[in-house]
């Protein structure tokens, strides 16, 4: 009796059909997260050691998602092939327009790309375990090229992906179309000539090498740290945090400062005493901010401090040194350090700091 009612038809199809469809989806959402898990750590085994650095856990996150969405769609399949479209809708075949061929095709397309998320995902976790790498050495170049390794990886992955669902998807005679991108090639460079210009800009940057991830560099109105070199631009992030995005093409063609490549930081700037102080105790003020700079740990000896110009409100002085270091955080804490030093040293000879001022003579 139990077996008779399964064998009812309802819409070209037996209730025993419709159960395991149903029964399929269930166990797909039932177990879909354990079994997806189960084949992350499976995969995960076949990286190897090489995967310690970054740890099952940041691989597990990544590749749950697309492993998930691959077997669920891979048990719908398995759950739907007893199923048959209604005799009664009377569809055109899957060969010809209609429901069928877009429930086929709209099936492929998602089932494939659940296929190409998994291998990007791969990508992303080598990547993840290079800059790990990368981090414990001292070279800078390999933090700059990783990122751009793995973005070509993807894009050799997007371009695979096309053409297989073109080809296999749909039917599109790939060797036609190749012939005809030939044909269309010379208008397709024109059309992208300003892509091309930024993409050959940071080939230009990597075998150039003017700067690398960790530089610090001034290109147009634009200073900070260098982020990211990639395929079009280069990001920086300035001393505002703000992150800026720079076409490679102008990284190239503009005037560039890197400055990380400098051995050393200047400073210069002019300090203006009042009228009052003495020729005296303008010279000991001179000598003795020049005896501090020549023996400060952080500055060379080729730092200048003169007695310049008589300004309209003041006595200026000029103090040049120079950094010890490129980096940015040395210099302003050497600056702030030299300038309490000079304030100790003009207050030490009883002078001071002037300021803009007019003095009026009244004349009876």
């Amino acid at each position: 009796m139990e077996t008779e009612f399964l064998q009812i038809e309802f819409l070209s199809n037996t209730l025993l059909d419709y159960s395991w469809f149903i029964g399929a989806v269930l166990v797909g959402l039932l177990f879909k997260k354990l079994i997806s898990k189960y084949l992350s750590h499976l995969l995960f085994k076949i990286v190897g050691k090489k995967g310690a650095e970054v740890g099952v856990d940041k691989f597990d996150t990544l590749l749950t998602k697309p492993i998930g969405l691959f077997i669920m769609l891979s048990i719908i399949y398995l759950g739907s092939s007893h199923i048959n479209y209604p005799e009664v809708w009377n569809l055109a075949p899957e060969n010809e327009l209609g429901l069928k061929m877009l429930i086929n095709k709209g099936f492929s397309l998602i089932y494939v790309y659940s296929i190409f998320w998994i291998f990007l995902k791969v990508i992303d976790f080598i990547g993840l375990i290079l800059n790990k790498r990368a981090e414990a050495t001292e070279n800078k170049m390999d933090d700059q090229l990783i990122p751009f390794i793995v973005e070509i990886a993807k894009i050799i992955t997007y371009i695979f992906a096309l053409v297989i669902v073109m080809g296999n998807v749909f039917e599109v005679d790939i060797t036609a179309l190749a012939a005809g991108l030939g044909i269309g090639g010379i208008a397709l460079a024109m059309a992208s000539k300003e892509s091309l210009e930024n993409l050959l800009g940071s080939f230009t940057i990597f075998f150039d090498q003017p700067f690398t991830v960790g530089d610090t560099v001034t290109v147009g109105t634009v200073t900070g740290t260098v982020e990211k070199v990639g395929f079009r631009s280069t990001r920086i992030r300035t001393f505002d945090k703000s992150l800026v995005t720079v076409p490679n093409k102008k990284m190239i063609d503009a005037e560039l400062d890197n400055l990380g490549m400098r051995p050393v930081r200047r400073v210069k700037f002019n300090i203006g005493l009042t009228y009052e102080t003495a020729p005296e105790q303008i010279k000991a003020i001179v000598t003795d901010i020049q005896a501090m700079i020549n023996q400060h740990p952080k500055t060379n000896q080729e730092g200048k401090v003169r007695f310049q110009e008589f300004g309209s409100s003041s006595l200026d002085i000029l103090v040049m040194y120079f950094v010890d270091s490129p980096k940015w955080n040395d210099l302003i804490d050497v600056k702030e350090d030299v300038n309490y030093k000079i304030m100790e040293i003009v207050k030490k000879h009883n002078s001071d700091f002037a300021f803009p001022s007019t003095t009026v003579y009244l004349q009876k």
